[in-house]
């Protein structure tokens, strides 16, 4: 019987365990994967002490939201993929059908074709981070050469793509940072600008930056912590994409600077923009274009084996001096 990780309540990733589960046949509309390799995110560890957007419907329960395999079984009226063929994961709510396991029942429409190449590994980090990325500076506010972006912990895999993307696009790319050291990584990834924020004012920073105009898109996990402190260097009309809390406390709005601004807070989830069949298709058509370039390429930190769940998951919440997806490889 394949194995998977498994969570039995909301206790955090210490409570998961590797069990065996029996075979799962796919339904109408589904695809089983072989898979190879599953990745690691920060929404998971939030999800396991149901500090998500999403809580689990019941358990046990499975966790993960991308992994890359090999269809080994097809259910009835699915178009499209054939046995054999390597697919990686799209950005879905799973429910209790996590990736964290060696055999994986999906939904059609939450599957795309392998790029090429891409190894397993590879495969199985890309969407999450780059969908996440692409949706709201390419499609919602279309920045381009004209415009100026703030990313907010910029190191994060998904702030880092914004960065690679953002710079595809012509836009001036303003990553932040806690720590001075993580400055050439983020220039690497395409910011034109770093500010480190426990050295430097923020707000003055971004106006000196941007000629005094101000920042037109900001795109920030952080929370109550940074949102005071760029928000008087807002441009007219700007929009902040907000996407997750790693402070853990929901941000006070500061209605005074959006008012001038005539700015907008925008609670984002790429998954709202994975299930509009439309949108994710030219998602997933300009990020394989951007991958068959070269202009896109997910960067790898660390790969550990499926025994090692638990402890990648140490490895993924404690500072880090190198940077990219934390994989796991099952082996098979």
């Amino acid at each position: 019987m394949p194995r998977a990780w498994r969570i039995h309540d909301y206790s955090g990733y210490h409570g998961l365990n590797l069990e065996e589960e029996p075979w799962e046949e796919p339904g109408a509309g589904e695809i089983r994967l072989r898979v190879e390799a599953f990745a690691l995110n920060w929404g998971d560890m939030d999800l396991m002490k149901d500090n998500y957007s999403f809580s689990f419907p019941e358990f046990p329960a499975r966790v993960g939201i991308e992994a890359a395999g090999v269809i080994d079984a097809i259910g009835s009226g699915v178009a499209g993929f054939e046995i054999g063929e390597r697919v990686s994961t799209l950005p879905y709510f799973y429910d209790n059908r996590g990736a964290s396991t060696e055999s994986l029942v999906i939904d059609s429409r939450y599957v795309a074709k392998a790029p090429p190449n891409l190894s397993p590994i590879e495969c199985a980090s890309i969407w999450m981070q780059y969908l996440t990325a692409y949706f709201p500076l390419a499609e919602v506010s279309k920045v381009g050469p004209a415009s100026h972006v703030l990313v907010t912990a910029a190191t994060s895999t998904a702030g880092s793509a914004s960065l690679q993307i953002g710079r595809a696009l012509g836009a001036t790319m303003i990553g932040t940072t806690r720590f001075a050291g993580n400055a050439g990584y983020l220039l690497q990834m395409g910011a034109d600008h770093v500010i480190v924020t426990d050295e430097n004012d923020l707000t003055d920073q971004i106006v000196e930056m941007t000629g005094g105009k101000g920042v037109d898109m900001v795109f920030d996990p952080v929370g109550a912590g940074l949102v005071p402190r760029y928000s008087p260097a807002l441009a007219k009309n700007a929009r902040i994409y907000f996407y997750g809390t790693l402070d853990t406390v929901w941000p006070d709005l500061p209605f005074v600077d959006m008012f001038q601004k005539n700015a907008v807070f925008h609670p984002y989830s790429v998954f709202n923009y994975v299930e509009d069949a439309a949108m994710c298709a030219k998602g997933l058509a300009a990020l394989y274009d951007m991958l068959a370039k070269g202009i896109i390429r997910p960067r790898i930190d660390r790969v550990y084996p499926m025994e090692k769940y638990v402890e990648a998951f140490d490895y993924l919440s404690q500072p880090r001096k190198h940077h990219g997806k934390v994989v796991i490889e099952t082996g098979l």
